[in-house]
């Protein structure tokens, strides 16, 4: 989306705004992972859960994937009517849950074998149960984003796995091993070893799942997947699952922020912007700075952005632009369309940003909070 326009045609701030445009050629892209029956195409809804995108994502899909009941229950409302599978996959079933997400869910892989002994029986008729795996093969660096760390929580040891029964009793498995990955290579890895571990037992399975964690955008030859998908049908005759989340949302998101204050500090220039990373929360979480358009490592003006909440922390990190910030200038804030408004709070009691949508027709709001949302969140159940 041109920044421009989302400097002069959002009238407020702050402001999230998802450019449906550039999600429709991402979409559009990833059909070839979907051509020929080749993989089967599914958006892991946690990135984000927002409807008017869910339904923009809808038709070009095979189905969403959640990881909780609430997940499923908004998945479930937006696939009414239609075609589409619904895949849940966490470390946290309640037992309580257990009957609505069976009669939600297409499919559920279960986390552990704890979790399978337990559940398994209770799974309604329709429902695909399957496992995840844990194969032990780490190529992320950083543990905070790595399922397959040490003492990981997230799946089956496949050294456990291979040698239990449960192998036997269930119609699916599940990996996923990868967080922003621009390469398929891990995967051909990860797919090497479970081949070399369950060997035969595959060809018992209806399906494989193989996860998300990959970046789409960035990866402009699918080639190696499509084999490796081609492989596994050939070989095992098993329906294969991909599930990207960031990898189709990622791109079509911005933070459109305002400098409401600036001032010097210690020799450097701070602006404060009418945001927070309360509204980009993994900036905070895992240290991460976001990008920010007009930024560039040659700037002649450096600045630290910073967040209006009282947090010391409240720190987007020091940026340089080739002209210095002016009280009301704009700070757009691009591809954070993934872990952004699905974590954003209203800490300090700052309203949540509004919410735009860029159409082919034009940008229109289609979300905004009110100081009711907020005192509603913090009333009890019996207050009026």
């Amino acid at each position: 989306m041109d920044s421009i326009a989302l400097k002069t045609q959002i009238p407020t701030s702050p402001a999230f705004v998802f450019d449906e445009v550039e999600l429709q050629t991402t979409l559009n892209a990833c059909q070839v992972l979907r051509a020929k029956n080749a993989c089967k195409l599914l958006y892991s809804i946690k990135s984000l859960p927002f409807y008017p995108i869910l339904d923009v994502i809808k038709p070009l899909v095979d189905g969403f994937s959640v990881s909780s009941l609430f997940e499923a229950r908004l998945a479930a409302e937006v696939l009414a009517g239609g075609q589409g599978s619904l895949h849940l996959c966490t470390p946290g079933i309640r037992a309580d849950e257990v009957k609505e997400l069976t009669h939600l869910c297409s499919h559920i892989s279960f986390n552990s074998l704890s979790q399978h002994q337990r559940f398994a029986e209770q799974v309604a008729p329709h429902c695909a149960v399957g496992l995840r795996v844990n194969p032990k093969l780490s190529f992320i660096k950083d543990d905070r984003y790595n399922p397959c760390r040490k003492f990981s929580k997230l799946g089956v040891d496949i050294d456990a796995l291979w040698q239990d029964s449960a192998i036997d009793r269930v119609r699916g498995l599940h990996i996923h091993t990868l967080f922003a990955a621009n390469s398929y290579q891990p995967l051909l890895q990860t797919l090497d070893k479970l081949t070399l571990f369950l060997g035969d037992k595959l060809g018992k399975l209806d399906w494989i799942n193989l996860g998300g964690g990959y970046l789409l955008k960035e990866m402009t030859d699918h080639s190696p997947l499509l084999a490796a998908v081609a492989q596994l049908k050939n070989r095992y005759d098993v329906d294969v699952y991909i599930e990207p989340g960031n990898g189709l949302v990622g791109h079509c998101g911005y933070l459109v922020t305002t400098v409401i204050d600036s001032f010097v500090s210690e020799g450097k220039s701070i602006a404060v912007l009418d945001s927070s990373v309360n509204h980009h929360p993994e900036v905070f979480e895992y240290q991460i700075q976001a990008s920010a358009i007009g930024h560039h490592v040659k700037g002649r003006f450096p600045v630290i952005l910073a967040g209006s909440s009282c947090l010391a922390g409240d720190i987007f990190g020091e940026y340089r632009f080739d002209a210095p910030l002016q009280l009301g200038d704009r700070v757009i804030f691009e591809r954070v369309g993934a872990y952004t408004l699905v974590k954003a709070n209203r800490f300090n009691g700052y309203n949540l940003p509004d919410i735009y949508c860029h159409r082919a027709t034009g940008i229109t709001r289609v979300k905004h909070y009110t100081f009711e949302d907020y005192r509603q969140y913090w009333l009890g159940d019996t207050a009026s």
